[in-house]
């Protein structure tokens, strides 16, 4: 869009935004930011932490309760019609709703819509089946019958959907999804992540967390819930420790599964090594990828994986479990591992953490390949979209 083009009334709904480490977060805060700079009215319609509603500049909370029968930290929101916060931005017109959420803010974005015409993009974050089965429903074939469904069902009547890699687009042709699909990573602030620790204060920070100058660091950054499956890291964690005495295993972040996973720790007698943080600031958590020497994940729940991309742009090299959205950040062999037994994990582990000029080489091509998710990009990206959806 050119500087004579006249900028675009923006809403984004979503129902997370103050969570501390969450990918759906980052995105639309680096989306916002990105927008805003290039001239757009932004303005983003989300679920408050209380029973009260209220505004924060551009960012309108609408008052909830918890709903942790459910899911942990979920909330439902109260009102969805008489509020006159939703009245100012029915009043505001905007000429585009981004929905970043299926659940409660996208019955914020279908009403605006409704009211106002604009047409709704809705980026598809979260692949459903794995948090269904670990949280509400424990058939597996059932969790994913009705994620197809749902997401079908609620979805319908969008005008385009974001989809932040392949395996997400894969995911929802098998939906049967009838609105275009786009595929756009989401991007990452990379001057935040370029940011370095002098040596000194590395060796400081690590010292103040118990880790000793000469050992290895295994880190793993985000939200601490079963479907990250973190469990499974401290299993080879524990295992690895056997062979190689001086591992240590960093876990930066919080959530519900935290209790469950120290307890485990114990049990299997590494609860000295394995480091909990707990909840980081976001503009800290560079400062934290940068004390590891080696980024680990079993996910597979992951649409995109921004701790990947933000760990590979602190120059780590990465060791995960396989999965189809590692596809364009890891290099097998060049930058990371994957694995899919313990046999590979070990082995892997063995050979990255022995080998320091191949953690040399594999930190500078993971700087490359994080290149690519500028949020420059993105945003430009997501503003062509727009175009494309207005036109």
């Amino acid at each position: 869009m050119s500087e004579q083009d006249t900028k675009l009334k923006i809403l984004i709904t979503t129902d997370l935004y103050t969570t501390e480490t969450n990918g759906v977060v980052t995105s639309v805060r680096n989306l916002f930011d990105q927008l805003t700079e290039m001239g757009h009215d932004v303005k983003i319609l989300t679920i408050s932490d209380s029973i009260h509603s209220h505004r924060d500049g551009a960012v309108y909370y609408i008052r909830s309760v918890p709903l942790k029968v459910v899911y942990p930290d979920l909330r439902m929101p109260t009102s969805y019609h008489r509020n006159k916060l939703i009245q100012e931005i029915i009043d505001w017109k905007p000429d585009i709703v981004h929905s970043q959420c299926e659940f409660f803010s996208f019955q914020f974005a279908a009403r605006i819509s409704r009211i106002t015409g604009a047409p709704i993009v809705h980026t598809y974050h979260t692949l459903y089946e794995q948090y269904l089965t670990s949280y509400v429903i424990p058939s597996k074939r059932l969790g994913d019958y009705l994620a197809k469904v749902l997401s079908r069902q609620r979805l319908k009547r969008v005008s385009t959907l974001v989809a932040p890699t392949r395996k997400v687009e894969n995911t929802l042709q098998g939906y049967g999804m009838q609105a275009p699909i786009n595929v756009v990573p989401s991007g990452i602030s990379l001057e935040q992540h370029h940011q370095r620790l002098s040596p000194q204060e590395r060796l400081q920070r690590r010292r103040e967390l118990g880790i000793r100058d000469d050992d290895q660091v295994l880190i793993n950054l985000g939200r601490l819930g079963g479907e990250k499956n973190l469990g499974e890291l401290i299993t080879l964690f524990a295992e690895a420790r056997q062979t190689e005495p001086g591992l240590k295993f960093l876990i930066v972040g919080d959530g519900p599964a935290r209790p469950a996973l120290e307890q485990q720790a114990k049990e299997l007698g590494v609860a000295k090594d394995v480091i909990f943080t707990g909840m980081v600031e976001p503009r800290q958590v560079q400062n934290y990828y940068q004390l590891g020497d080696v980024f680990v994940s079993a996910s597979t729940s992951e649409t995109q994986g921004l701790t990947y991309i933000e760990a590979a742009a602190n120059g780590l090299p990465l060791l995960c479990r396989q999965d189809d959205c590692l596809d364009d950040v890891l290099e097998e062999g060049r930058n990371g591992y994957e694995y899919t037994n313990a046999e590979e994990f070990l082995h892997a582990i063995d050979a990255v953490i022995h080998d320091e000029k191949w953690r040399c080489d594999a930190a500078r091509r993971s700087e490359e390949i994080a290149a690519a998710y500028d949020k420059k990009a993105f945003g430009q990206a997501i503003e062509n979209i727009y175009e494309s959806v207005l036109s």
